[in-house]
Order: structure tokens, then sequence, then C-alpha cells
């Protein structure tokens, strides 16, 4: 495998590190923005999910317009739409203009997403397709992490007081930092090739042959273009799929598997985590900035349980891990709601008139007051404070007047966290790429990731309405519950793949 390959494959794959990236730094961003345009529940949850709404439309289209106008075009449209974003969204003046910025992003990671996976694919060889397409997964989880230490260090200026950043604009600068990996992504992709494979299908056979040599050599490019030619050839004698078709008998069982993978990766809140990471960790008392280097530690893991399961899908199988890691995903969820049912809230006068920057006599009627559960003392606050006062001092008064065992919550959701990403997050899609015969596998996959999206805005957006009239004991309780239904659904109906080819899974499972 060429050096050049490895870094074609790393500069495409960084829409996904952009995606990683803008997921991250909202959950920072909405700590300081939120406040500052005074967000309702419902409004904060469209800021967060209105990028996943726009990248499911992305989805519908990006694909077939590729088919068109070609992968590349299609990159380079992406990386210059990241950059519009966050300059967008870091000089955004009102709630309106900072939804439409970040769904302009939106758009751009739903064709990141499809495209960069496809790119990738159509340059590889079959002996190292899998490697460089997995290439993606990283740079989606190390763009988690980027962004959560970005949010750390621009929190740690903003409180020290020592630097130019305030409550009022560090949010600005977290969005605005996006700008750099994005121009980057721009004027790399220039320099990044057409797809040898889209170049056959538009009948450009010279131009792709030299794309082929310049990557892999005279004698391997040989190999590659009778492999190109052979699958070009197959595919225009294929006849058109109808969605419809995907209902017929023989493929019910294996269309139920990859929906029922593809909402429990969303439905049991693994973007809640990761979108509302820092509001999240604030609920446990332990403070603003503890709650930004939680974030770090969190996206640390996420890091190292991807390469592991990156290592093990081949020789543990598909199904042992999915099995396991639903198993810790239902007991890391429910431990987390544990923790939170236990917690007690109550504010002593010595610890309220520490408070500095509102009117902290407004609390006093609350004084020694105590509260068995977050609901009811979070609304005596918002009735004392107003939700905005409340909503930008959040992390001090919970940190002043919380007890609970933060470790506790903690290894619950860095639990969580570990088991989904050497599971649900890499494992369902290498299972939706194996489990469709060739014919359908696109559509298939094509419509259980419009499901899986929907899914996943469906969560982001309804999660901050949980936290305000449900409670963090009852949304981690649900998430829980779902997780464990999940975990013997899966148990009773999951097939294992491994080790089998496309044609024996077919012959298999498709009935």
């Amino acid at each position: 495998m060429s050096k050049k390959i490895i870094f074609i494959a790393f500069v495409v794959s960084l829409g996904g590190f952009l995606f990683g990236f803008d997921a991250g730094i909202i959950s920072g961003v909405m700590s300081y923005a939120g406040p500052e345009f005074n967000l309702s529940d419902g409004q904060t949850g469209w800021v967060v999910s209105s990028p996943s709404f726009a990248a499911m439309i992305a989805m519908l289209v990006s694909g077939r317009l590729s088919d068109v106008i070609g992968r590349k075009k299609i990159l380079i449209a992406v990386a210059f739409l990241y950059a519009v974003s966050a300059l967008a969204s870091a000089f955004a003046e009102s709630y309106e203009m900072l939804y439409i910025a970040r769904m302009i992003g939106g758009l751009a990671f739903g064709a990141a997403l499809i495209l960069a996976p496809t790119y990738i694919a159509e340059i590889s060889s079959a002996e190292n397709r899998g490697k460089l397409v997995s290439i993606q997964q990283l740079n989606i989880v190390l763009g988690f992490f980027a962004a959560f230490l970005s949010n750390y260090y621009f929190n740690i200026l903003n409180t020290s007081g020592e630097s130019f950043l305030t409550d009022e604009n560090v949010w600005r600068w977290m969005l605005g930092v996006e700008f750099v990996p994005a121009i980057l992504y721009f004027i790399f992709m220039i320099f990044v090739p057409k797809s040898p494979r889209w170049l056959y299908s538009k009948g450009n056979i010279a131009e792709a042959k030299k794309v082929l040599k310049s990557l892999y050599g005279e004698k391997l490019a040989n190999i590659e273009i009778e492999a190109i030619e052979a699958n070009v050839k197959e595919e225009t004698s294929k006849e058109k799929v109808a969605i419809v078709e995907l209902l017929k008998p023989s493929l019910r069982f294996i269309l139920m598997v990859g929906l029922v993978l593809g909402i429990l990766q969303q439905i049991t809140g693994i973007n809640a985590v990761y979108f509302y990471a820092t509001s999240i960790f604030k609920q446990t008392g332990i403070g603003t900035d503890a709650a930004f280097a939680s974030g770090i530690l969190l996206s640390l893991t996420t890091v190292f349980f991807t390469i592991i399961a990156i290592f093990l899908i081949d020789k543990m199988g598909r199904r042992p891990l999915l099995i396991v890691g639903m198993a810790g995903i239902a007991i890391s969820l429910l431990v987390c709601a544990y923790g939170f049912n236990e917690a007690t809230y109550e504010l002593s006068s010595e610890k309220i008139v520490q408070f500095e920057n509102f009117d902290n006599t407004k609390l006093v009627p609350f004084a020694n007051k105590k509260y068995s559960n977050d609901l009811d003392f979070k609304n005596d606050m918002k009735s004392a404070l107003g939700n905005q006062v409340y909503a930008k001092n959040e992390g001090a008064i919970l940190e002043a007047a919380t007890t609970i065992n933060a470790t506790l919550v903690l290894v619950g959701i860095l639990g969580f966290i570990a088991c989904f990403a050497f599971s649900l997050g890499p494992v369902m899609w290498v299972m939706l790429s194996e489990l469709y015969p060739v014919k359908y596998r696109g559509l298939a996959i094509g419509v259980i990731g419009f499901v899986n999206s929907f899914v996943s805005w469906l969560v982001q957006q309804v999660f901050p309405w949980e936290l305000s009239n449900l409670g963090n004991a009852m949304s981690f309780l649900i998430f829980g519950l779902i997780a464990l239904g999940g975990f013997f659904f899966l148990l009773k109906i999951l097939p294992e793949t491994k080790g089998k080819s496309l044609e024996q899974i077919e012959l298999e499972f498709v009935k």
C-alpha cells in the first residue's frame, strides 16, 4: 500500500474529522450561546440538531449528484460549505442566523459521510479497502477529541480573566476555529485525483488509467483496470431497484436486522451524550471547568475503543462485539440513572453569599432547603433568577448545591462511550455492507442510513426537553431500558457474518 494512497484516503476522510469536530464543539458552545440568546429547550435542541436534519437531505441527494458531476467536485464543495458554516456560526447575531449557519455545515457532513467512504473504496485495492475506509471512522473520533480539547482550552482562557475572551464571545471563537481545518481540507482536496471508478463510468478511460497508474504503478494498475472494467460492465447491465422491493419476503429478515441496528445505534442516546456532554457533566455538580475537562476524557475513550474495534472485528466477529457492547451500554446507562437518582441538592446560606455574578439575595428564601431531585431544585432556581441568569450560572450553582457520587456517573458515561465505540459505532456499518445482496445494497444502506439520521436528529432535539421535564435520572433510565430491550432483541435475531463470503451470506439469510 503506497504512501500516496494512504495520504489521499486521509485527506478525503478529513470530512469525517470535521463532522466529529462540529459534533463535539457544540457541547461546549451551548454552555455560553444558550444563555447569550436566552434559548428555550426547543430552541437549544434545534441549534444542536439542525445539522443532522440538514444532513438527512444531503444524504438523499449527494450520492446521485456525485454520480453526475463526480465525487471530487462534491467533496470540494463540502469543504467550502464547512468553512462558510464555521464563519457564519462565529458571527451569528441571532438564534435564526446560528441555526441556519449550522444547517449549512449539516449539508456538508451529510454529503461527506456518504461520499468519503465511497471515494476511498473506489481508489482502494480489495486487500486494503477495509483498512483505508476505516480511516474515516478514526478521523471522526479524532475530530471529537480535537473539539473537546479546543473547548477545554478556550474555556480555561475565558475563566482565567487574563485574555480577551469573555462569556459573550468565547463561544464564537469555539465555532470559528473550525474554519482552519475546513480551509485546509478545501486546499488539499484540490490536489486529490478524480475517482478512477467514476471516470470509467463516464467513459474517460484514458484519464482513469492514468490515475490508477499514478496510484499503483503499471503492474498493479492493470489488475485494477481489469476489475473495474468487469464491474462497470456488470453494473451497466443491472436493472434499477425500486424501494418497495426491499419489502419482498426474501429480504424481510435482513431488512429487519439492519433497521434494528440503525435505530438502536442512535435511540440509546449516543449523540445526546456527545452533543450535550458538557451540560451532562455539569449536572453532576463538578463545575464548569471540570465539565470541559471531562469531555476530553470522553473523547479519548472513544478513540481508544474505536481502535480496539478495528483490531477485533475480524477476530472476534460482529455478533460477539455487538452483544457484549449492548449489554455494556445498558448497564452503563442504568448506572448513570441510579447515580443521578441518588443525588440531593441543597444551597447553604454560606454558599449563597459567595455567588457574585448575580443578585444572590434572590436565593435566600431557598437557603438550606433540601431537594431530593434535580427537577424541583432547578425549577426553583429558574423561578428566582430567571432562565437566562440561571443558564449562565448553572455550573456554579449545581457545583455548590449537589451531593452526588460523581465518580459513579462518570464511570457510567465512560462505560457507555467505550461499549458503543467497540460495538454499535463501527460494527453496524460493517454489517450493513455485508448483509445485503449487491443488487439491493446501495438502496438498503441508503434507507437505513436515512432512518439512522432521523433518529439521531430526534434524540438531539428532544434531549434538552427531557432534562428539563423528566430530570437527569429518568432521561438516562429511558435510554438504559431501551438498550436493555435492544440487547435481548439482538441476542435473539442477530446473525454472524464473520468469515463468510458475500455469496454465503446471501444464501444463508436471503430466504
